[in-house]
């Protein structure tokens, strides 16, 4: 009986031992698969669209919106505000960069833009403001760490005059209306505002 319980404590131990080990294993294979800003830089550093054409050059581009759409958000914020991508942007024909917008813009995002255009013109106004406000933020942060990669861009300035032309004839005509690189700049602002839409912030006080 002594030696039938020890065996079954042993056992057991033996199963505690492989859970913990599968667990550790499972933990590490997560933390290395999962897609950070540091990994898609060293991706976008690697790639040279302008040595690149036909399916090699889409696939690459493809494969970089994808592995953007992959981070989380703060990760995500913190890409777009470094414009990690910038070169590999620049180096896309005016085709490419709207296939590459296309791409990474959040799911719902249409509907971010409708519904941003129905909301009274002051609260459109405080909206953008507010959300240029915490992407400064953001980047001032980004620095105090010294996680700012060198030569980072800051988050997309808006001067006065076009955060009013937002405001009166509304985000989604703007956006319409803009050249790729423009939506590229306003990127940042744009989820920022999607964020704060899909909180709930935005339309507090309406009533």
């Amino acid at each position: 009986m002594a030696s039938q319980r020890q065996g079954a404590i042993i056992i057991a131990v033996g199963l505690i031992v492989v859970a913990w080990v599968v667990s550790i294993a499972g933990h590490t294979i997560a933390r290395n698969s999962r897609m950070t800003a540091e990994k898609l830089r060293a991706y976008a550093l690697s790639v040279d669209l302008q040595k690149l054409s036909g399916d090699a050059r889409l696939r690459a581009i493809r494969e970089l919106a994808e592995k953007l759409n992959q981070l989380p958000p703060e990760e995500r914020r913190k890409t777009r505000l470094e414009r990690v991508w910038q070169q590999q942007f620049e180096a896309m024909t005016e085709e490419e960069q709207g296939t590459f917008i296309e791409l990474t813009m959040p799911t719902g995002f249409k509907q971010m833009l409708t519904s941003f255009e129905q909301l009274p013109e002051e609260k459109r106004r405080k909206a953008i403001g507010d959300a240029m406000k915490r992407l400064k933020e953001a980047q001032e942060n980004g620095k105090e760490d010294g996680e700012a990669s060198p030569g980072a861009h800051g988050p997309p300035v808006l001067s006065e005059e076009l955060q009013q032309r937002i405001t009166k004839i509304g985000l989604k005509t703007f956006y319409s209306e803009s050249s790729a690189q423009t939506k590229a700049e306003m990127a940042p602002l744009l989820e920022e505002l999607q964020r704060t839409m899909e909180s709930g912030r935005m339309f507090r006080g309406n009533r």
